[in-house]
């Protein structure tokens, strides 16, 4: 009987023995394999903060901010001042969102603007912050994209406004309050793409002073989003003052873009 058993008890230990290497192996391949799923599934992002126009003096906070953001919420950050060397074919197949903070005429080829089109078009995503509608004038193709250019702001940086969230839904933005006051530079546009974009938030015109000089516009968007070929666009005009880049809800809301830009979020 003892015999018996120590032979059991041998194959069992043998058994053990294997499983165990088994296990090793499994356990020690898991978080490999994962940290190379979860690298792949960050946002990959490039925000360029270039100016070849007015150049906004809270870029260098905003870079800052965006880091902080990045580092906190796993996205994979890059920030250039130099969209011609940045905006590359072979750059941007290793993209997903491109966000622009930027003014004047950036200085890229016809080939280098055709990509960054084709790129968002691809189903990649394209995040406007404020002065980005202050951007490329003389490329028709971008402000379509976009959605409209920047034209005067009656409202400037030192005005107090009123705000109201149109769009209760929209993951990006249904955060904000439905009405709120904000103190910020207010843009008017031209050349707005209503019939392809979805406003989300707007001026409440009926609790802002409208007497402001170089008002003529009756309507005045915020924020919007649109679809562009298998892309995502999304636009705020928000983001002048650095107390606006401070707020809890605007940091919110560049999250969420960059969310919803790369699909993470519906």
């Amino acid at each position: 009987m003892f015999k018996l058993t120590a032979l059991k008890c041998a194959l069992v230990l043998s058994l053990l023995a294997v499983l165990g290497s088994f296990l090793y192996t499994t356990c020690a391949c898991g978080p490999e394999t994962t940290s190379e799923v979860s690298a792949q599934s960050k946002p990959r992002i490039l925000y360029i903060t270039q100016s070849k126009g007015f150049k906004h003096g809270v870029l260098p906070e905003s870079e800052t901010i965006m880091q902080d953001l990045a580092g906190k919420n796993g996205f994979q950050l890059t920030v250039s001042q130099e969209a011609e060397k940045v905006i590359t074919p072979e750059n941007l197949k290793n993209l997903d969102v491109i966000i622009f903070y930027t003014t004047g005429e950036l200085p890229l080829t016809d080939g280098q603007k055709s990509a960054l089109l084709d790129f968002v078009k691809s189903g990649k995503a394209f995040i406007g912050i404020h002065s980005a509608t202050d951007t490329f004038y003389q490329w028709p193709e971008y402000g379509e994209m976009i959605g409209g250019y920047f034209n005067k702001h009656p409202w400037t940086s030192r005005d107090t406004v009123t705000i109201k969230t149109i769009d209760r839904q929209f993951p990006v933005t249904k955060h904000w309050e439905e009405s709120f006051k904000l103190t910020e530079e207010i843009y008017q546009f031209k050349n707005f793409n209503a019939e392809k974009i979805k406003v989300t938030m707007a001026l409440d015109t009926a609790n802002t002073d409208m007497t402001k000089p170089g008002v003529e516009a009756k309507e005045f968007p915020i924020s919007w989003y649109r679809s562009y070929g298998k892309g995502r666009v999304f636009y705020t005009a928000l983001g002048h003052n650095p107390e606006v880049w401070r707020d809890p809800r605007y940091q919110t809301m560049i999250v969420n873009a960059i969310k919803w830009a790369s699909g993470q979020l519906k």
